[in-house]
């Protein structure tokens, strides 16, 4: 009598019985890359919501709090790095199972570590937008205009906040100077949506139309709590494909779940490494 080969443990298994998977990332990825996330265990929110589109848009207050925390948030969001999430998903990109990478993420770590096939949901934060001429600007380039028109602020330090942003509170912000395009004047913005802002419809199209073609989903560190990520895995629903999540903690999708595991995303995927 010989011994059955032992069982792999289920996420394994899962990724292991499909070749075309539409891999969906949230926060919980870029944790452990410093980078902190916005909600709870339970999925409720950690902080005060981030900014509203309307209101950075038609108050000047507004943009001035923004760009006088994200001077601050920058200098250690910028040096960000991959951890062994990112290059986990890389790696089952390079052995060819996974078809498109769809991020929430705005850190652009999934293609710093090497992944190639990637849609950034909400946009990326590397890169800032003018509202009235379209021109864009690199975050890095604006930090310096930023530093030489705010000098004295950059003495100042404060704990990370979710994307680039910092916990400045009981801060006067209304001496900090906001650089206008230098094409037109216009209003800078980082190039992302911001809540109240609507995914561009050539992002949402071209998501849906990997995931027609996927023969499975994997989730990996979101709690599918904002709508513009959640909307692909009911989409995988209706087509009855399985889904798997790694998260810690609730999702808004349990219930559509084949396969959940509760482990941080590194340690969920390292026999991927």
């Amino acid at each position: 009598m010989t011994n059955a080969p032992p069982a792999k443990p289920p996420l394994q298994d899962f990724i292991g019985r499909h070749e075309r998977l539409f891999v969906l990332t949230g926060a919980g990825c870029s944790t452990n890359s410093g980078i902190p996330d916005y909600r709870d265990s339970q999925g409720n929110w950690k902080r005060t919501q981030p900014v509203n589109f309307q209101a950075f848009m038609s108050d000047e207050p507004t943009r001035r709090r923004y760009w006088a925390r994200s001077l601050i948030g920058w200098r250690r969001f910028g040096r960000a790095r991959p951890n062994d999430a990112h290059r986990a998903l890389a790696r089952l990109e390079a052995n060819g199972r996974c078809g498109m990478l769809l991020t929430q993420n705005v850190d652009r770590l999934h293609q710093s570590a090497g992944h190639r096939q990637v849609i950034d949901l909400h946009g990326r934060l590397d890169l800032v937008r003018c509202m009235g001429c379209g021109a864009k600007t690199p975050r890095e380039e604006f930090q310096h205009a930023l530093g030489r028109a705010n000098a004295a602020w950059l003495t100042l330090d404060a704990a990370d906040a979710p994307d680039g942003d910092a916990d400045l509170e009981h801060e006067d912000f209304s001496s900090f100077e906001v650089p206008p395009c230098q094409a037109c004047g216009g209003i800078l913005k980082p190039d992302v949506v911001f809540f109240g802002e609507n995914v561009p419809r050539e992002v949402v199209a071209a998501a849906q139309d990997h995931l027609a073609e996927a023969d499975a989903m994997l989730i990996v560190g979101s709690s599918l709590m904002v709508y513009s990520g959640f909307r692909f895995v009911q989409a995988a629903a209706r087509r009855n494909i399985p889904i798997a999540a790694v998260n810690l903690g609730r999702t808004r999708a349990d219930d559509l779940l084949t396969l959940k595991v509760e482990e941080r995303c590194e340690a969920a995927l390292a026999f991927l490494l």
